[in-house]
């Protein structure tokens, strides 16, 4: 096979992806890596669209490996342009993997390169990519902490507040080129980035002008996700009628795109609406459509929400029979899904409700007012409980104050370290032989020095070192083996430190499907030889960067003993349902428990509709249709 089969396989594979089989694309491509080429362009487009093939199969480590060698071979052939979007993918790449720092080195790589060469689409592109990553980043260190909009720390707001920079400069670019689906995706993004800040009015403007450009170009789906983001802002602002509207336009457009979760969503935001206008008819009418489509799509979390949407409604009704039926099922399936907050907040709706009733209470009503309890003594270590029991004798002695105490405790931990080192001990005696059976070799001293062999370098005597000739019985006792395992023990250490120094060696780069691989030697050392000396500063905080994000990322986080594994794919997320809580809190008969917000911790759906990236893989410019290009230009 030749250079001609690897490009007719690479035409297949990228023909294939195009329709949207990206797996039977990935086959083509691997098959013409495997036949193997000369030419470095056509080798990098195939591993560019290898990347993008990847990437959308989910496949982000394979993703990545594609992206490097990408940006390896670009390098290699002094291919600008090519280096940029190769950072850029792989920046798209980074970020969805979650490590947000070497992500922002390669964007803002891809931004550098891109205003050097004057390339507007692949500045905007870099714009609205590292936009994409700080939103990330953000929205990841947000789930630490405050979750409603508004009320995040300050580094999360810092994150938000980057995004908001490089969205509004892809915006300003994307007027300037006449782009009204790029601008469209910034105005939807930066809606986003303002509402999670909590600047409601500028996230409202934002998304209308998002839903104008939206039905300019016939965008169903982006109309929807405009609906959708503008009720939830509105809700924020107390305009509840008018989230409502919002709501129930997408619904219908949900309806008309057949997108039965995101009808279920409509639903589930709708009722809760109606429940924050006290109409509790139409909320109870939109909680059964939700909960019915919950069943539908298996949705345990929906189901669970619902019936506990449910449950509220009816006993705002004063209908505590209904009310009765649907805390039951909220308890069961808290139970079936492990979700212990939804298992307390339904045992004392139930609680509330059977006194309504006038039924006795039954073994889980205890357990509910026992459950508080429970979990405040869970929160509270045994270790702190011992640490009262210190203060009290503490405080006892009269005699001992403070700094006493603490010097004797630092004094009691220097021992346990002290317990906790080893020192090494060579035994002179290993066979256990009688004293007088062992042979003394004593080791001479030379300037400090000890001969390992036993043979005198040289003797120490009174005049030389200016003091008395040590007798037999002091000189250290140490015969031909002891001297052995001491070689023994430094040529163990000196092949261990040698293997860590083998570990960290950089070997030369194999590229797969390349024939001539003695080319790319050659093409390297020519680059090598034009380029500057000494790498400049910029190449020095970038690896500061990456290397600190190394230390991250070997970091652990605590367990969350709370978190479900359950997907919810009908109901939003926490942020909405928080305000709900507030407006509800004054209404004792409605709210006996707290809301579950546990249960939709790990929703695959964000508290925003995100904007879809655009058409071209992975949002960077990259180099779709590249093979088809390599080949016209051929001809």
């Amino acid at each position: 096979m030749d250079s001609s089969t690897c490009l007719e396989l690479a035409l297949e594979g990228e023909r294939l992806c195009k329709a949207g089989d990206c797996r039977a694309g990935v086959a083509f491509f691997e098959a013409a890596i495997q036949t193997g080429t000369d030419d470095l362009r056509t080798l990098s487009a195939i591993y560019s669209q290898l990347g993008n093939a990847y990437f959308y199969l989910g496949e982000y480590d394979k993703a990545m490996e594609y992206h490097k060698l990408d940006l390896t071979v670009a390098r290699t052939m002094g291919d600008r342009l090519g280096v940029a979007k190769a950072s850029g993918n792989l920046g798209n790449t980074l970020k969805v993997m979650g490590k947000f720092k070497e992500a922002i080195c390669c964007c803002e790589r891809h931004l550098s390169i891109s205003q050097e060469l004057q390339d507007k689409v692949g500045e905007g592109r870099a714009l609205y990519n590292l936009g994409n990553v700080y939103h990330a980043q953000g929205k990841h260190l947000g789930r630490i902490g405050p979750q409603e909009p508004g009320g995040f720390s300050d580094e999360v707001k810092h994150c938000l507040q980057k995004a908001v920079e490089y969205y509004a400069a892809n915006l300003r670019l994307m007027e300037e080129l006449n782009d009204r689906s790029a601008q469209g995706r910034a105005c939807g993004n930066l809606g986003n980035t303002h509402y999670l800040l909590g600047n409601f009015t500028q996230a409202i403007s934002y998304h209308n002008e998002r839903l104008a450009i939206a039905k300019e170009f016939g965008d169903k789906a982006a109309e929807r996700r405009a609906h959708s983001n503008l009720g939830n802002a509105h809700i924020f602002l107390g305009e509840f009628e008018t989230a409502a509207e919002h709501y129930k336009k997408t619904l219908q457009l949900a309806q008309e795109l057949g997108d039965r979760a995101v009808e279920a969503q409509a639903c589930y935001s709708l009722g809760n609406t109606y429940t924050l206008l006290r109409d509790y008819p139409m909320a109870i009418h939109y909680h059964l459509r939700h909960l019915a489509i919950a069943e539908e799509l298996t949705d345990k979390v929906g189901e669970g929400r619902a019936c506990w949407s449910l449950g509220n409604a009816y006993s705002a009704t004063n209908n505590n029979e209904k009310a009765l039926h649907y805390a039951t099922r909220h308890l069961e399936i808290s139970k079936e899904i492990g979700d212990k907050t939804g298992q307390a907040a339904a045992q004392m709706n139930l609680s509330d409700i059977r006194k309504v009733l006038g039924l006795p209470p039954t073994a889980t009503d205890s357990e509910s007012s026992e459950s508080a309890e429970d979990a405040k003594s869970r929160t509270r270590r045994k270790s702190m409980e011992n640490m009262d029991l210190l203060k009290a004798s503490v405080n006892e002695e009269s005699s001992m104050d403070d700094d006493s105490f603490f010097e004797l405790l630092s004094r009691f931990q220097s021992k346990r370290m002290d317990d906790q080192r080893c020192t090494l001990s060579i035994d002179s005696n290993k066979e256990n032989q009688p004293e007088q059976a062992q042979q003394q070799v004593p080791c001479h001293r030379e300037g400090g020095s000890i001969s390992s062999d036993g043979s005198t370098n040289g003797t120490t005597t009174p005049s030389d070192s200016g003091a008395r000739m040590e007798t037999p019985s002091q000189v250290p006792k140490i015969n031909h083996d002891n001297c052995g395992v001491l070689e023994e023990l430094m040529e163990s250490i000196a092949g261990m430190q040698s293997r860590r120094m083998d570990e960290q060696r950089a070997s030369l780069p194999q590229l797969p499907g390349l024939n001539n691989q003695h080319a790319i030697l050659q093409r390297l050392s020519v680059a090598a030889s034009d380029s500057t000396p000494l790498p400049d500063d910029n190449f020095f905080d970038m690896l500061m960067r990456c290397q600190g994000s190394r230390i991250e990322d070997q970091r652990s986080s605590l367990p969350n003993e709370g978190s479900l594994t359950h997907s919810a794919p009908t109901v939003p997320d926490d942020d909405f349902f928080s305000l709900i809580m507030r407006f509800q809190s004054g209404r004792l008969e409605d709210q006996r428990s707290t809301m579950p917000l546990e249960a939709t911790r790990n929703s695959t759906h964000p508290t925003t509709d995100e904007e879809d990236p655009p058409s071209s893989a992975q949002s960077t410019g990259t180099k779709d249709g590249l093979v088809s290009r390599l080949v016209k230009g051929r001809k």
